[in-house]
């Protein structure tokens, strides 16, 4: 009998470990965002990329979006933020 590397579309499969550790960054700066204020994170889609955050979405105000990668940055785990929010009225010059 032979045995094959377990590959997915030609790449390793990642560790369950690994999805649920972003998954728990994930929501745990999702919920700093929530709770903290000075922000109405309703619009702000959190995401992580390894020990990196992305910030997309939109928010009303500038101060907004500094505030937002400042709480993202605060929480346990996360090394790098990188901020991809837009303010609320830019979105509509944005194609899809």
């Amino acid at each position: 009998m032979v045995f094959k590397e377990q590959t997915f579309h030609g790449h390793q499969p990642e560790a369950e470990a690994e999805y649920a550790n972003r998954a728990t960054l994930e929501a745990a700066v999702a919920n700093a965002l929530a709770v903290a204020g000075g922000i109405d994170a309703a619009d702000v889609e959190v995401t992580a990329e390894g020990d990196e955050i992305v910030l997309s979405g939109s928010v009303g105000t500038v101060d907004e979006i500094e505030r937002a990668t400042v709480i993202a940055r605060a929480v346990e785990g996360v090394h790098t933020v990188r901020n991809r929010i837009l303010l609320a009225g830019s979105m509509s010059n944005v194609r899809h």
